[in-house]
């Protein structure tokens, strides 16, 4: 193995010129000609448009164009879609509201997009956007979804009775209900998982060029997936033909989930600049960014636990309402349905299981997928009941969950999941080690003689990732494949360029994938370039979500990689006239085994492209593409513990060890992945102490900047104590799991149960800020 190879911890190649300033991102883009747009924006969660006065407006100094939804309809741009379909249990479709770029007759939320004006600066721009006169008529609002869906509640769309867009289940209803009644213990809890804003730290932007003379559009985005934007845009949104629309997403600074969707302002953007005549672009605000990025989460859930007198699980039911908004965004529908109650089973051996889901519209921001998508909202559940049930039964958190721990695999869980492969108890005792569980008791003494109380938490999650195979995600609604492509070209003189339809956005992508190449071939990583993001270079690809760059996108690499090297043998073995099953490829060298005879790597792509000296029949070239279809999901699981410290006189909390014990499977690059797991234990211990985006009840987001709203800081987290088991996933020919989501899936249980087990109660709301948390320790008095 050389030393850049899979399992080396090389530092990132793309960091130098991010950390240098030279990333370049989309509002670092400047096209001859470019504009400016701003966006007027509803200041009401619920209105009709009763009239747009855009006089004003238009006369105002450098303004080029101000245009409304009505022209948009008119010229057959079509409503945003959420793309995948999920039937309630009666059989009837998902009501999906429509949801037009620029509003035309109503807005739904704070936000709501009404007008676009376009002009030389961006200041011009502002000023004349607040000289735009709408008149509203202003209509009662609702943004709890459990309220939304009583009798006489606010409709959001006309389409969707009670606000009830889909009333779904998965499971068996009559097994579980047996399984409660007959039990000799039920833990049943309320769990509430709070709304999150993502805050990616670069905002969305888009610009939008229609060129006259070519008769194409070129839309510049934060996206992490340019190809289904392109498809997206062009087969259902009608903004331009696929074959006239390109679409890249350059360096894009975090997503999290939140810039998977096609949002109104891409679609405006290229329709303005064609209208207009001139490149438009627009960069969010920050404030915009809290009012009109997907939020994520939202859930409010009743669970009941049933166990035997043996302390099994026999049965799980939940009843889950889940918010999604104003709108259903591109992959609303899947996230609490296919996403979440799938994983219900968690790591555990459960008989049977039962999952109803409604999604409700509320007027606030549209909700979909943020960092886990789903896979955080069903182990908070469990994770939270599993340790509710423990002090209820007078057990061993860890001993309860060790006793209902899958020991066999493949285990198929009664709802969809097939798991592959795990060791559950491994990741249990290597956390238990770590967190010394055994000597708690003698430091949580040691905090009462201070003053402090201290409690421990711990949390066993698993999460599915790389949604797959196609076929089997088409038939239960997904509207694309969620395979990957790759095409790996060889240069003349041996370097080699990857052109993936994964899309990098912080992962790492240019570094993990160039140790792939170096470890087939040799070749050094700074000979390996890594090209994505651009539609009109790389061949179409699904994007990077849901923890599925490594086990789908790199596996269509190794098979694309696997078709070179079969290529380069054949020629070396033409050239070395040796047998081909005797070359090996190894340290930048082409080699016939147990001989002195070689070639170096660069010699045998030349001889492929001069072609003076090929096998009979044999094209010239060194270039391969692949697809990959997934068989399965993976399946990363761990076990986190978390230990804190609270002053009982403010509430404060402090986290004063975590440790988190993973299995990614086959690790690529640890750096890499310990990085990623600290960032998602980061986002995770936000939401359990101190993010929520909040409404108040005319549908105002009252926390709508970081004065408001609480991002974590590095004086909020300690020092993370990460390590790794490995049981090789056997679904891919790599044996990785995804690590992306983890840290932010498996935290947020960790600490609450922490939180709850200091203070002495059953439960307690995230985020559990200071003040909760001091309320909750009077309460306990």
């Amino acid at each position: 193995m050389g030393i850049e190879g899979v399992g080396a911890r090389v530092a990132r190649k793309e960091d130098k010129r991010f950390i240098t300033g030279a990333g370049r991102y989309v509002d670092d883009m400047v096209v001859p000609g470019m504009k400016h747009a701003a966006f007027v924006r509803s200041p009401h969660a619920h209105a009709q448009i009763k009239k747009i006065d855009v006089k004003t407006a238009q006369g105002m100094p450098g303004v080029i164009g101000v245009l409304t939804g009505k022209e948009l309809k008119a010229d057959g741009i079509g409503n945003l879609i959420c793309g995948w379909m999920i039937h309630s249990k009666d059989g009837s479709p998902m009501k999906m509201g429509a949801w037009s770029p620029l509003a035309v007759d109503k807005v739904r939320y704070v936000g709501d997009a009404v007008v676009i004006v376009v002009a030389e600066t961006k200041g011009q721009a502002r000023d004349a956007a607040e000289a735009v006169e709408i008149t509203y008529k202003e209509l009662k609002a609702v943004v709890d979804a459990t309220k939304a869906l009583e009798k006489g509640a606010p409709q959001v769309h006309a389409e969707a009775e009670n606000n009830l867009i889909f009333d779904w289940e998965i499971g068996d209803g009559k097994a579980t209900d047996a399984a409660i009644k007959a039990a000799a213990h039920v833990t049943r809890m309320k769990i509430v998982n709070n709304r999150l804003v993502p805050n990616a730290m670069e905002p969305r932007a888009a610009l939008g060029h229609y060129d006259k003379a070519e008769d194409h559009y070129t839309c510049w985005t934060t996206s992490q997936n340019p190809h289904v934007a392109r498809l997206v845009m062009s087969a259902f949104y009608n903004v331009a033909p696929e074959n006239k629309l390109r679409v890249i997403a350059p360096d894009v600074g975090g997503g999290f989930g939140s810039k998977i969707y096609i949002y109104p302002e891409e679609i405006v953007c290229l329709w303005a600049s064609k209208k207009t005549g001139v490149p438009v672009k627009w960069v969010a605000d920050r404030t915009e960014s809290f009012l009109t990025d997907a939020h994520g989460r939202d859930h409010v859930s009743t669970v009941e636990m049933a166990f035997d007198k043996n302390n099994r699980i026999t049965g799980l039911k939940v009843d889950t309402i889940a918010n999604l908004g104003a709108y259903m965004s591109l992959f609303s529908s899947c996230v609490p349905t296919y996403l979440y109650a799938t994983l219900l089973s968690g790591q555990y051996d459960i008989p049977a299981i039962h999952a109803n889901v409604r999604t409700v519209y509320t007027n606030t921001a549209p909700v979909d997928a943020y960092r886990g998508a789903g896979r955080p909202e069903a182990t908070y559940l469990l994770e939270r009941t599993m340790e509710a049930a423990a002090r209820e039964l007078g057990v061993s958190p860890a001993d309860l969950r060790r006793k209902n721990f899958i020991t066999t695999f493949p285990h198929q869980t009664p709802v969809i999941m097939n798991y592959d492969a795990g060791d559950y108890a491994t990741s249990l005792d290597a956390a238990m080690k770590t967190a010394d569980y055994a000597g708690f008791a003698a430091r949580k003494a040691d905090a009462a003689g201070k003053g402090k109380l201290r409690g421990i938490g711990m949390s066993c999650y698993i999460e599915a990732c790389g949604i797959a195979p196609s076929a089997a995600v088409g038939s239960l609604g997904a509207g694309v494949g969620l395979w990957e492509s790759a095409e790996v070209r060889v240069n003349a003189v041996g370097t080699i360029e990857v052109l993936t339809g994964s899309h990098s956005h912080g992962q790492g992508h240019e570094t993990t994938f160039a140790q792939l190449v170096n470890q087939r071939f040799g070749v050094p990583i700074d000979s390996v370039s890594i090209v994505h993001g651009d539609t009109d270079k790389v061949q179409m690809g699904m994007g990077t979500y849901g923890s599925r760059s490594g086990a789908v996108g790199m596996s269509a690499i190794a098979k694309a990689l696997d078709k070179v090297e079969a290529k380069a043998k054949k020629i070396a073995a033409h050239l070395l006239e040796a047998d081909e099953g005797d070359i090996v490829i190894e340290n930048g060298e082409v080699k016939v085994a147990g001989t002195d005879k070689s070639l170096p790597w660069f010699q045998v792509a030349l001889a492929a492209y001069t072609a003076h000296n090929l096998p009979a029949g044999m094209e010239p070239g060194l270039k391969e593409t692949a697809f990959y279809d997934p068989a399965n999901f993976t399946f990363p699981a761990g076990c986190y513990i978390c230990e804190v410290e609270i002053d009982p006189e403010t509430g404060t909390t402090e986290i004063v060890q975590f440790v988190a014990a993973d299995d990614f499977g086959n690790i690529i690059n640890p750096m890499i992945v310990e990085g990623q797991v600290h960032g998602g234990i980061a986002q995770g211990v936000g939401q359990a102490l101190l993010e929520g985006a909040y409404y108040d009840a005319s549908g105002q987001l009252l926390t709508a900047s970081y004065m408001d709203y609480t991002m974590p800081r590095a004086g909020d987290l300690p020092s993370f104590k990460v390590s790794t088991s490995n049981t090789p996933c056997p679904s891919n020919p790599l044996g990785i799991k995804g690590c992306g989501e983890a840290g932010a899936i498996g935290s947020p249980p960790a600490v609450i149960n922490a939180i709850t087990d200091a203070i002495g109660i059953a439960d307690i709301a995230m985020p559990a800020t200071p003040s909760t948390v001091w309320a909750a320790i009077r309460a306990a008095k």
